[in-house]
This record gives C-alpha cells, structure tokens and sequence, in this order.
C-alpha cells in the first residue's frame, strides 16, 4: 500500500507540502489543475511546474484526480470526439512527468453531493451530511448554492463554468437512460484505454457519490455489477477502479471486501473512508475509526492487505477538527490521522502474518 494525500495546489489549499512530508508513510500527493475547464488540454508547462514543485518537497506525483470528462462525452454528442482528442493529449503529456494513475468519474452534472458541509457530530467535530429527504426536494440551484458557500477554494466537481450551464445540462440530459450512459462510457474508454495502455497510465474510474440517482440523472456505477460490467468492457489493467469506500458505503448493501478480493488486480487507487448511514438513507461521514461508522474499515484494511495491495491509497474525506479552518472535508488534522489509522491496521495485520509460524511451531511442541 503506498499512502499519498490530496492537495489542490499552492493558494488553493489550507494543507501546505511541508505539513503533508510530515504525515508518516506518506509519499506523494494526489493533484489536479483545478482551474483548467473540463475539456481542454492540460498544458505540459504547468503540469511539469507541479511535479517539481512536490518534487522539491520530498513527494512524487503520480496520481491525477481528476481530468474530468466533458458533459458532451457523457451526453454522446457529436463534439464528443473533439473533447476525446484533447483527453488523450492530456494523458500523453501526464505520462511525460511520471503519472501513473488517472482518477475519472462518469457521473453527469454533479460529481458529488451533499446538503450539509459542516453538520456537527457529537463530538463538536463537524463533517459532510446527506439529508436523503432534503436532496428528494430541493431545488439543483440550491444546492449549488450550498456547495460553493465556501467561494475561496475551488470545489472540485462544481465548477462555476460548468454549473453556468445547468439548465441546459438537465435538459440535455433528460431522456438519457443509464444504457445510453454505458454505452458513451465504452465509446469513450474504447478511445482511451490503448493510449492509456501505450504510455503506461492506469485509468481508474470513481464510484457515483452517493451510489445512487439524484435528480433523475442516470448513474451506473455504484455496486458491484456495474464494476463487472465496466471491467468487462476492457480487459486490461489500464481500464480499473478507483475503490471508494465511502460512496460505496453509503449503500449499505454493497460489500466493499468482496469487491477487493473479486477486483483485485484492477484497483490501482483507493480511498478510504467511513460513514455512518442511517436507516432513513441519511449519511454523514465520521472518523476513519471502524466503531464510528457502518463500513468495516479494519476489514477493508485487511482484505487489503490479504490480496497483496500495492497500490495507491489515500485518506479520503475527513472531519473538521481542533478549531481548522479548512475546505470542507480536506482539513489536515484528522485526515492525518485517518493516514495513521490505516498504517496501524496495515502493521497490525503484517505483524500478525510474521508471528503466525512461530505460533505453529510453539504449538507443535
């Protein structure tokens, strides 16, 4: 498992480079040029500005999250190859500086969502909450109201230029069905996945947060058929999952272990995280701490650790704790210490695994 942690860019974060060297056992961030609208190509120049400064700091930068994919891609339209074009330009000038993996959603309109981004916890601490009744009512507009309420760091996933366009956007989307979804899906990683292939970079697609319809827009990728579905589409290693454990974990049904230890081999980045949900379809996410919360982190940790997990893994979501001022959800503290938490099991587990033939023999005598 190799730990990185997402950073959003120098003033564009609260979490500076110094403080993330610090966090133990981790060694790259997770980054984007957040101000480059969905669509358009990722200039050489500044992703190499990135890469050397990290690089200056002691951490890599192999792991982008995310290059969007432009709503005409989604929606199937004729511009869609032109936006596919300038994807694959993009991949090949990340490829030029070391990337190894792409995070990418297929979601239309909303990456994410939630209608409270500082709910308190019983603790005092505060954190991300879905309020299943208040999203079934509200107005879309409201909500991007909610979102960007915090206008001095980006929102990824809400972009102004995009969410400019909402009306239209819906509209668009109005008689997509979730098979059309697919099947603009596969057109675009038919594209993709060889120039993925030839220059070496991992697509891993990230789960619909929540995994489920909001609405009336199609979503397709929240348990574990629609991943043997998207798996299926392209055999190759270049064509994965970016295993969240906390959008998956919102629907109580998926089973996250089983989904390690089916797709193994295929998940080149995850991320963990943990909610508790509650039997009315509520969520608000916790700490990383298993008895927080209703996902099984240990047992995630371990399956893991079971299947041989090399890659990539970084803290996902995080309270807001200690007073931080912060974007919502991407404070330093307690992501830290989800970090330690996580290296805790992954220790526990690998010690565990180095006594068990002493054991034997002891019993053997």
């Amino acid at each position: 498992m190799r730990m990185v942690f997402r950073w959003f860019g120098e003033n564009n974060d609260t979490v500076t480079l110094d403080q993330i060297r610090q966090i133990p056992g981790t060694e790259g961030i997770v980054w984007a040029l957040h101000d480059v609208p969905a669509g358009e190509v990722w200039p050489l120049e500044r992703i190499t500005e990135v890469r050397d400064l990290a690089s200056k700091h002691g951490l890599h930068t192999e792991v982008v999250e995310s290059v969007n994919v432009h709503e005409d891609i989604k929606l199937g339209l004729p511009t869609r190859d032109q936006y596919i074009e300038n994807y694959i330009r993009t991949i090949e000038n990340l490829a030029q500086i070391g990337v190894k993996v792409i995070c990418y959603n297929f979601m239309p309109v909303f990456d994410w969502a939630r209608t409270d981004l500082f709910k308190e916890l019983e603790d005092g601490s505060t954190a991300l909450f879905f309020e299943k009744e208040k999203i079934d009512g509200v107005d879309p507009f409201e909500l991007v109201k909610i979102i960007n309420q915090n206008s001095d760091l980006t929102m990824p996933g809400w972009e102004p230029e995009r969410l400019a366009h909402l009306t239209s956007l819906f509209e668009a989307y109005r008689d997509v069905t979730e098979e059309d979804l697919w099947d603009n899906l596969k057109y675009f990683l038919d594209r993709i996945v060889p120039v993925a292939e030839k220059n070496g970079i991992l697509m891993a697609v990230h789960p619909d947060d929540p995994p489920f319809s909001i609405f009336g827009l199609p979503r397709i990728l929240n348990d574990q058929a629609g991943f043997r579905r998207l798996l299926s589409l392209h055999d190759s290693p270049a064509n994965g999952i970016t295993l969240c454990t906390g959008s998956l974990g919102a629907k109580p049904s998926n089973d996250i272990i089983s989904m390690i230890h089916e797709f193994q081999g295929r998940i080149p980045f995850t991320h963990i995280r943990n909610v508790r949900v509650m039997e009315n379809g509520d969520f608000i996410e916790t700490s990383h701490k298993t008895s927080d919360g209703t996902v099984d982190i240990s047992g995630v940790v371990k399956a893991y650790y079971d299947t041989g997990f090399t890659g990539y893994c970084r803290p996902d979501h995080g309270r807001h704790i200690w007073g931080e001022q912060c974007r919502p959800g991407y404070g330093l503290y307690d992501r830290a210490l989800g970090i330690m938490y996580l290296w805790g099991l992954w220790d526990a587990y690998s010690k565990q695994q180095a006594e068990a033939p002493k054991a034997k023999a002891g019993e053997g005598k």
